[in-house]
């Protein structure tokens, strides 16, 4: 029943009922104080480094002038997308980043997930351990320490080369050769950062409920069986994020590996949007261009990964969002 209360003043009862949900969002916030405390510094990082600079994509559209400032540079609209599209260039550069892409999407991706299997299939955890630790140290090394023993060993004296050659490829140059550049490429991903890519899916098998193999076991499964049923089907939904995630950033390269493994001799496989920023916009002083073509990079990716988000959503339950 409606009091007269009520009845003469109806704002009340809302007012009342939103200072009661505030100050319940208050005390949640109070009770949690100290987690938010600690997730402080890292969304301040977030804000300063990843949105802050966002103010920047207008560059992309004007003629920037750094005399002149942002707010005061020449509007030119479209100009420099249509001189990345009608770049000569353009096309060479976008097959040599698709191939790469691909080429880690399909060889890369897979390696730490059937790393994390086998590794989880060990059952001496010191020795688990182990292995873990050693595949997992060459993310720690620096690109360029990694190129530059790439270039020690593969050179026309390196042991590498010497090796290929007593084996009976006399003229071969492992870095002057374009057909096997993309793939040295990929072994370089590989080596480098498949064991911390473990990491993730070795958390996500660490959650399985181990009653579901003792279940298997009772029921006479093996150890193929179990894998078949139980792990796999339980690393699906990490699978499926973290595959989404790659192919958001598919035009996205390591730029320190590209521009120190590249040479003139290879550069027409070599050449990808990281690196021809790089050459063509900021070298050269065109940092709307540079602005533009990291524009570009942006908006296919968030296509692809919009695209595969819904397709994932409709052939199966994991997703994003």
């Amino acid at each position: 029943m409606t009091t007269r209360t009520e009845a003469a003043y109806p704002g009340r009862r809302p007012a009342a009922a939103a200072r009661t949900e505030s100050g319940k969002l208050w005390k949640k916030l109070w009770t949690d104080r100290y987690l938010y405390l600690l997730a402080l510094p890292g969304m301040a990082f977030i804000l300063l480094f990843d949105y802050v600079p966002m103010y920047g994509i207008v560059l992309a559209f004007q003629d920037y002038n750094p005399f002149a400032g942002i707010l005061h540079s020449d509007w030119v609209g479209l100009a420099h997308f249509e001189r990345l599209f009608k770049h000569p260039d353009f096309w060479l550069v976008l097959r040599n980043t698709m191939v790469i892409s691909l080429l880690n999407l399909v060889l890369f991706f897979p390696t730490p997930i059937v790393l994390a299997l086998l590794l989880n299939e060990i059952r001496l955890k010191w020795f688990q351990r182990s292995i873990q630790t050693i595949i997992y140290l060459p993310h720690f090394v620096s690109w360029v320490v990694i190129c530059s023993l790439t270039i020690t060993l593969m050179n026309s004296e390196g042991l590498v080369t010497q090796i290929v050659r007593a084996l009976g490829f006399p003229n071969v140059q492992l870095l002057l050769d374009k057909q096997l550049f993309w793939g040295m490429i990929t072994l370089q991903s590989i080596w480098k950062e498949a064991g911390w890519g473990t990491i993730i899916f070795l958390a996500a098998l660490a959650g399985i409920n181990p009653e579901l193999y003792e279940a298997a076991r009772v029921d006479g499964a093996n150890r193929w069986h179990q894998m078949k049923s139980i792990t796999i089907p339980a690393l699906m939904s990490t699978v499926v994020v973290l595959l989404l995630l790659r192919i958001g950033h598919i035009m996205s390269l390591s730029f320190d590996q590209l521009y120190m493994m590249g040479n003139p001799m290879v550069s027409d496989v070599a050449e990808v949007f990281d690196t021809y920023v790089f050459k063509a916009g900021v070298l050269q002083g065109n940092f709307s261009f540079a602005a533009a073509v990291g524009l570009f990079k942006s908006a296919v990716g968030l296509v692809l990964i919009l695209g595969s988000n819904y397709l994932a959503k409709k052939t199966s339950d994991n997703s994003l969002f």
